[in-house]
């Protein structure tokens, strides 16, 4: 019996690893891609949306909306990237095409709750690889989303389970989480969402590497080489020097964003395994944005005290943490989407 396809909207600020975020998203036989929301992240949001509509463009799919969302965090100022992703958010190559495509006028947030709500019920998947904060203020102003959606995938966080997956923009926060803790706290403390929120922190991410066999592979596919091979080829290798020069890694990038859209993957493609926790996050002092995990047989309700509501009881929202993935699955199902993308659009 074939899957059901999953309608995705992602909401991103995108970067060299969102690239391939979006081409998943656009590609899989068994996703659609209904829109896409820009966020504060990478770079400034002009420049993402910019980036947004370039890459749309190189991969043929114009027809996707693309809407500006939120600039800036809701309580604090925003926060860039530049030097893992350049100036622009996707530094690296000259390939990148001017977009045919134009941002769509209106408020951000009612957009993607009418693309959302027009899904047939929990069909439709949530992608959020960038800051929190357009998905945070979807559900706060549209709490009937939440029960509408199928689920929500997040690349965030941190857990410390490897010695280079603390934190990538401080010592204990990885960076999405990093630039609004707030509104990721919002998120992972709704019971409503339990069970249905899927984390993709640095733990995983930084054991699915674009390494230079990957590199090789993707412009040794086609003969010649074409120019969207080409960019992405360009994407990675910029990708993998910064990488190198910031965080040591140098066996080659992190492909953190598309690990976020491949858990909603209907199927079985790609073999994870997960495991539920509760988890909370640090919204002030030096370790704000860094990502407590409690496992679930040591986590609990937390009982309210009298104060000015009733005595009760917080319930625990659940979320999926995937501890590993099948990398080769993960390539080769990201290497079959690049093969459909390619030739749609022709460089001039």
């Amino acid at each position: 019996m074939a899957a059901t396809k999953t309608h995705i909207w992602l909401d991103c600020d995108p970067g060299h690893d969102d690239a391939f975020a979006m081409i998943l998203a656009a590609e899989h036989p068994n996703l659609e891609l209904i829109g896409i929301s820009t966020v504060h992240g990478n770079s400034s949001m002009d420049n993402v949306t910019t980036n947004a509509l370039s890459l749309l463009t190189a991969i043929g799919k114009t027809d996707v909306p693309v809407h500006a969302g939120s600039c800036k965090p809701f309580m604090r100022p925003a926060v860039h990237a530049p030097d893992i992703h350049g100036s622009s958010g996707i530094d690296g190559t000259t390939l990148l095409p001017e977009p045919k495509v134009t941002m769509r006028s209106g408020n951000a947030i009612l957009a993607m709750y009418e693309a959302i709500m027009k899904t047939p019920f929990q069909t439709c998947a949530i992608v959020a690889t960038g800051t929190l904060t357009n998905v945070a203020l979807l559900f706060a102003a549209f709490p009937d989303v939440v029960g509408h959606i199928r689920c929500v995938s997040i690349m965030g966080g941190a857990f410390g389970g490897r010695d280079d997956a603390r934190g990538n923009i401080t010592k204990w926060a990885e960076f999405n989480i990093y630039c609004d803790p707030e509104s990721a706290q919002s998120i992972f403390s709704n019971p409503e969402l339990s069970g249905r929120i899927t984390l993709v922190p640095l733990d995983l991410t930084h054991t699915v590497l674009a390494t230079s066999d990957i590199l090789t592979t993707l412009v040794t596919t086609s003969h010649p080489t074409t120019k969207l091979r080409k960019m992405l080829h360009d994407l990675l290798t910029f990708f993998s020097k910064t990488y190198a020069d910031v965080f040591g890694i140098t066996a080659g990038p992190p492909l953190h964003d598309p690990l976020a859209v491949a858990t909603v993957i209907p199927g079985d493609e790609i073999e994870w395994d997960m495991e539920e926790v509760q988890v909370e996050v640090v919204c002030h002092g030096e370790q704000t944005g860094q990502t407590i995990k409690t496992p679930r047989d040591q986590a609990h309700e937390q009982v309210r005290g009298e104060g000015l509501g009733k005595a009760g009881v917080n319930p625990v929202t659940w979320i999926k943490v995937p501890r590993s993935v099948a990398v080769d699955s993960f390539w080769k199902v990201m290497m079959s989407c690049v093969e459909k993308t390619d030739g749609r659009y022709s460089w001039n």
